[in-house]
């Protein structure tokens, strides 16, 4: 026997073999990180490692009701709304800077009495805003309300938003005549020329009749924000709840009709429940709608 050749392959076999059980308790360690990681995913529900989950709860959130000094410290979504007529262009900026995308509150369907300029237009409003005693309906179809909208959205867009976040359409549906349909549009057409973002809140007597007369949604709005899909508003009682199934439906059916038009879906809910605001939030998630839980209906 050559006993270097028996040494040699001896040795050889040891080295081969040490090297195995490295690599066997390696792979037995990482198979063990594996499965922890598997096993705190599930119990903690998803939270911690989905990525999607959480920003689902950080992609939008509305704050017109706020003081833009607050907000710069509180923990903000992605995409806010502000009003920002109470905005200095540096506030815009910072938020911006920060990494928001801005869109700011533009009232094209009434007028509220605390606004500088009610006066300038007391004499085109049409009836008091149900719930809202220091709110006006406003005759869109007028002329001089028309030209002011476009001035004021000029006005805001030089401070750097970006975009709009359009409310009270809805006039349509309180005084649903050609003629305040036609004003309606022509406001909405001429935000979409200034280039930027147009998210309607509301407006689906509006919205549905102009996609039945266009098949379209391209010259007016790039999304539709609709208040209380899943949870309502109880006057009576001045408190919040669970939407009823008939209206959860019929709000749900307009907002997948303006996702089939190629369009965003926001949601603004109200909540100060927190197991009905989570039911919100996967109800949303489910019918890939953006979404944002108040707990106020002062939205600060």
């Amino acid at each position: 026997m050559n006993l270097m050749k028996y040494i040699s392959d001896k040795d050889n076999k040891a080295y081969l073999k040490k090297k195995f059980y490295i690599f066997a308790s390696i792979l037995a360690v990482l198979l063990g990180i594996g499965f922890v990681f598997l096993f705190l995913q599930r119990i903690l529900g998803n939270t911690s490692f989905d990525k999607t989950n959480k920003t689902s709860l950080k992609e939008y959130g509305v704050y017109i009701g706020a003081n833009p000094k607050d907000l710069l410290d509180k923990d903000l979504p992605d995409t806010i709304v502000i009003d920002a007529q109470y905005c200095s262009e540096e506030d815009i900026s910072r938020l911006q800077v920060n990494g928001h995308i801005v869109y700011t509150y533009l009232n094209i369907g009434s007028i509220e009495g605390f606004r500088d300029y009610y006066s300038d237009y007391e004499d085109i409003t049409l009836d008091t805003y149900e719930n809202w005693e220091d709110e006006q309906w406003v005759d869109v179809s007028k002329e001089k309300w028309q030209e002011f909208i476009s001035a004021k959205a000029d006005e805001l867009m030089d401070k750097g938003v970006n975009g709009y976040f359009v409310d009270n359409c809805d006039v349509y549906y309180q005084y649903p005549t050609e003629e305040i349909f036609q004003g309606v549009s022509s406001i909405l057409e001429d935000l979409k020329r200034k280039d930027t973002y147009v998210l309607i809140n509301g407006g689906d007597a509006y919205v549905s009749e102009y996609y039945s007369r266009n098949h379209s949604l391209d010259y007016i709005l790039d999304g539709v924000n609709q208040e209380s899909v899943y949870t309502c508003i109880d006057w009576e009682n001045d408190c919040f709840d669970i939407n009823s199934y008939t209206d959860r439906e019929y709000f749900t059916n307009y907002l997948e009709i303006v996702l089939s038009a190629g369009k965003d879906a926001y949601v603004l809910e109200y909540a100060t429940d927190s197991d009905i605001a989570n039911e919100a939030r996967e109800y949303a998630k489910e019918h890939n709608f953006k979404i944002y839980v108040s707990d106020s209906l002062e939205l600060n």
